[in-house]
C-alpha cells in the first residue's frame, strides 16, 4: 500500500550526522528523534506510523500493541533478533533490515582483536600504563603467517575476513550451511564441517546471524574440539556462543584466548542498573551477566562493547540504506524485508 499522507517516523537514539541525512533524504514527513534507546512502552509510540531502531532497542509485543498506527518497522542493523517479529506479523507490519554494511569494517575489526591477542598489544600497553614497567618475556606473541584461520559463516563479512587472512599469508578453512564453492576456490580452500574446522584451526572467527539454528552454535562440545592453543573471535552475535561454556573452556586451558565484540546478555551488561529493584528477571539473564563479567577479568580475553561496525563510513551506509528502506515502504514497495 502506498502512503500519501505525512508519516510520523519515530527514531530511537541517533547521532546528529544520521539525523541530518534522514532529514535530507526523507523530506515532507515528521521525523521524531528520541534521546535514548527504547527500553519499554513510551508515549511517543501512540502516534507513530513508522518505527526505526538500532539493536540497543528491544521492540516487544507490548511496544507494538502500544502503537495502534504502526505500519512499518525499520531496524538500522543487519541483525533483527531485538524485534518481536511474531507480534509484527500478527499486525501485518513489515520489518526491514540493512542486509549489508561495513562488510570490510567488521572484518578489519576482527583482525584488530586478533592482532591485539596474537601480539599482546593491549596487555603490554596496560602494564606500561598502570605499573610503568615492562618485561619483554611476558609479551611473547606469535606470527599469523602460516597459521590456519577458520571462518564460520561466509557471508560478505566472513568472505572479507578470509581475504584479509590470505593477505597475512594464513591458511583458510570455511564452514557454512550454504557453501560458495567459487569463493572457496578464490581463497584456495574448501568447505568442511564445523567440528573439523575448529579441530584444525589456530583461529576461529564467527560470522553467522543469530537464529534458532545458530543459538549456542559454539557450545561446550564444539569448544572441546578446539586446539588448546587456538583463539576464538566473535564479531557476530553474543548468543551464537554459549558464554558459560566459553568461560569454563578458558579457565580449563582448553582454549588460548578470545576476542569478543559481542556478548550473550550484553544488553544487561550495558545497563546493569535496570536490574535494581526488579525481582522478576530470569535466572538465565543473571547467569549470562556473571559469565560476561568473568570474561572481562581474564587476561587472555579482549572484550569490546559491540563497536565492530562503528566507523563513519559504515554508519553512513547504515543510515542511507535505512532511509531508502523507509522511502520504499512509504511508496508502497517495501524492500529488504525480513521473511516472517
Amino acid at each position: 500500500m502506498r502512503y500519501t499522507g505525512r508519516m510520523r517516523i519515530l527514531f530511537d537514539k541517533t547521532e546528529p550526522a544520521e539525523q541530518a541525512l534522514f532529514r535530507e533524504m526523507i523530506p515532507g514527513h515528521e521525523l521524531v528523534f528520541l534521546d535514548s534507546p527504547i527500553r519499554g512502552v513510551l508515549p511517543e509510540l501512540a502516534t507513530a506510523d513508522i518505527l526505526s531502531v538500532f539493536v540497543s532497542s528491544s521492540v516487544t509485543k507490548e511496544m507494538i500493541a502500544a502503537a495502534p498506527n504502526l505500519k512499518y518497522i525499520a531496524t538500522r542493523s543487519m541483525g533483527f533478533d531485538h524485534i518481536d517479529r511474531a507480534a509484527a506479523k500478527e499486525r501485518n507490519i513489515p520489518v526491514s533490515y540493512v542486509p549489508s554494511y561495513g562488510t570490510r569494517t567488521v572484518a578489519e575489526f576482527g583482525f584488530a582483536l586478533l592482532l591485539a591477542l596474537s601480539r599482546k598489544a593491549y596487555a603490554a600497553y596496560d602494564r606500561l600504563r598502570t605499573d610503568g614497567t615492562t618485561d619483554v618475556k611476558d609479551f611473547e606473541g606469535f606470527d599469523l603467517a602460516g597459521k590456519t584461520l577458520g571462518i564460520v559463516g561466509t557471508g560478505k563479512i566472513g568472505k572479507n575476513m578470509a581475504r584479509i587472512g590470505r593477505g597475512f599469508d594464513m591458511k583458510i578453512m570455511l564452514c557454512d550451511a550454504f557453501p560458495d564453492e567459487a569463493f572457496a576456490k578464490e581463497v584456495a580452500t574448501s568447505y568442511c564441517k564445523i567440528e573439523d574446522l575448529v579441530a584444525a584451526s589456530d583461529v576461529v572467527s564467527i560470522h553467522v546471524p543469530l537464529m534458532p539454528a545458530t543459538q549456542h552454535l559454539i557450545n561446550a562440545d564444539v569448544l572441546s574440539r578446539f586446539k588448546p592453543s587456538a583463539f576464538l573471535i566473535n564479531t557476530s552475535r553474543g548468543g551464537v556462543v554459549d558464554t558459560k561454556a566459553l568461560v569454563e573452556a578458558l579457565k580449563a586451558g582448553k582454549l588460548a584466548g578470545a576476542g569478543l565484540d559481542v556478548l550473550e546478555g550484553e544488553r544487561a551488561l550495558m545497563d546493569e542498573t535496570s536490574l535494581l529493584g526488579d525481582d522478576h528477571h530470569d535466572v538465565k539473564e543473571y547467569q549470562e551477566l556473571v559469565a560476561a563479567h568473568a570474561l572481562l577479568d581474564m587476561p587472555n580475553v579482549i572484550v569490546t562493547p559491540h563497536i565492530a561496525f562503528n566507523t563513519k563510513e559504515a554508519k553512513r551506509e547504515i543510515a542511507t540504506t535505512t532511509a531508502e528502506n523507509l522511502l520504499a515502504c512509504i511508496a508502497g514497495t517495501p524492500k529488504n524485508t525480513i521473511p516472517a
